[in-house]
């Protein structure tokens, strides 16, 4: 709830309840549908929430989207089944099953570095020109060339799923970004997007360089591990994970600490400008 509102007070145009940085992989299905509900909630309508619902078995996470239906959340963002690996047709017929089954928006999440698997742009424009609740994908394959061939194909509103390349996605067409780094930084994110969509690009690069070295080191350690640890660092949360995930390496803990502290981020330093 705390972080909700400071989410909310700091410009977060919608929610991601039980993403990859809310570590969703490890959330009992209880955990899962409780989380959606209390982000339901506790956020009053005060902005849109779209609920983290995808799993690598397509039942499953049809349960999980239904339950985001029945809260009235404003869409779901569904990721590639992980470990699977299916073909594009497996793919396209996953989504396909999920999409015709419910009425509710589909955000497709694209990110092979952790699914191993990668939705080629012909499979996005095949969903979106056959359901018109597929409206936006999750695009974090960190091929700009992937984006560029979207675009060509078809109308679905491209969200960045890789926090540094946000800007350059936004400058071939896409709208904003699902980021992590929002989590510890959502004004400065909030603000370059903002900034790009209304074509103020000197603002939005000038904010993109202030930020970038921060966002790099927010991924040093597999995401959501700095994120965490920074919000923890800032008074945000407790320093905990679920096994397989871990504490941060002391010499990664320090060089975070330390760029937090160049950033203004922890009591007792100065807010960088822009």
């Amino acid at each position: 709830r705390k972080l909700i509102d400071f989410q909310i007070k700091n410009g977060a145009d919608a929610l991601v309840p039980c993403g990859t940085t809310g570590e969703s992989a490890t959330l009992s299905h209880e955990e899962h549908r409780r989380l959606m509900s209390i982000a339901m909630e506790h956020s009053g309508g005060r902005i849109p929430v779209i609920c983290g619902a995808g799993s690598n078995a397509t039942q499953e996470g049809l349960g999980l989207i239904r339950h985001a239906q029945k809260i009235n959340a404003d869409g779901v963002l569904v990721v590639n089944p992980y470990y699977n690996k299916p073909t594009q047709e497996g793919l396209y017929r996953h989504y396909a099953y999920l999409a015709s089954r419910v009425d509710i928006s589909f955000v497709l999440y694209n990110i092979p570095g952790r699914t191993g698997i990668n939705m080629a742009p012909e499979t996005i424009a095949r969903l979106r020109k056959e359901f018109p609740n597929v409206v936006a994908v999750k695009e974090a394959s960190g091929n700009l060339d992937q984006v560029n061939r979207i675009v060509s194909l078809c109308d679905i509103t491209i969200l960045s799923g890789d926090d540094s390349l946000t800007l350059p996605m936004m400058v071939l067409g896409g709208r904003g970004v699902i980021s992590a780094a929002a989590n510890v930084i959502p004004k400065e994110m909030s603000e370059l997007t903002h900034a790009a969509l209304s074509g103020d690009y000197d603002r939005a690069q000038r904010i993109h360089h202030k930020i970038f070295g921060l966002l790099k080191i927010l991924f040093v350690e597999t995401n959501p591990i700095p994120v965490k640890t920074a919000l923890a660092m800032m008074g945000m949360v407790k320093e905990e994970f679920r096994l397989p995930l871990c504490e941060m390496s002391e010499e990664n803990k320090t060089a975070l600490k330390n760029a937090l502290s160049n950033y203004g981020l922890l009591k007792g330093t100065k807010k960088v400008k822009e």
